[in-house]
């Protein structure tokens, strides 16, 4: 049993959309805890629930029933703008596709989010260990997509967030990419202590992870404690 403290205790959680015969369950009474600092993988067929699950834990969408409780605050009883400031000060989003700002520099685009936070991290170290500093005044279209998933990281890790959320970080790059912003992920774990959640649908990305949820038809059908995570190098698929 891991004596670390809960920092994301989910109960209950409950999501559907449309109504009558059109009504669709997504999630059908989550429950789940992840401990502070840990690396949850999140596993799961399309459909399955898992993009959903992140949305509502980032407050970007409504529970229609259940609890979701983030270092002890119940975002389900937030107001938009509390849910606001939530999102601005706990959270960091990375995401499949980059959504940066093309018109802006690599640094640019990191700088963007950076007055969000009350206490960002020092945007020069930031690029240095993500590996930019020296593409830091380059545009999104002059680095490689790899390059560009690591912008979309320190973009989301600026802020110093204490939860970092990643829908299929990998899926949109090659092999040796996705290892080399899985290792990132794990430096950024052990250096900045944020929890991280992962959405994936590579089950051998689980072998890095303290903690893997399976979901399937909107239910978790494995939720699991790895004792001995594997290190992001030595992942293979």
């Amino acid at each position: 049993m891991s004596t670390k403290q809960a920092y994301v205790q989910v109960n209950g959680l409950k999501k559907h959309y449309g109504d009558g015969d059109a009504r669709l369950t997504v999630l059908d009474g989550i429950d789940t805890s992840i401990n502070r600092g840990e690396i949850c993988v999140m596993l799961g067929p399309s459909g399955s629930g898992k993009s959903t699950f992140l949305n509502l834990i980032g407050g970007l969408e409504d529970a229609d029933g259940g609890s979701i409780m983030v270092d002890g605050c119940d975002l389900t009883v937030l107001n938009p703008t509390d849910l606001g400031e939530y999102r601005r000060r706990e959270l960091g989003f990375v995401f499949q596709f980059y959504n940066l700002v093309p018109d802006l520099t690599i640094k640019e685009n990191i700088e963007v989010t950076a007055h969000l936070s009350k206490n960002p991290l020092n945007i020069d170290d930031l690029l240095r260990s993500l590996g930019l500093y020296e593409h830091r005044n380059k545009f999104p279209r002059q680095v490689s997509g790899g390059q560009q998933q690591r912008c979309a990281i320190g973009r989301a890790l600026v802020k110093n967030p204490g939860l970092l959320l990643c829908d299929e970080p990998t899926g949109a790059l090659d092999y040796k990419t996705s290892k080399e912003i899985l290792q990132l992920m794990e430096d950024v774990n052990r250096t900045y202590g944020c929890t991280i959640i992962i959405v994936t649908h590579n089950a051998a990305i689980a072998r890095m992870a303290n903690r893997v949820l399976r979901l399937r038809d909107g239910c978790i059908v494995e939720d699991e404690l790895n004792e001995s995570p594997v290190a992001a190098a030595e992942l293979d698929w």
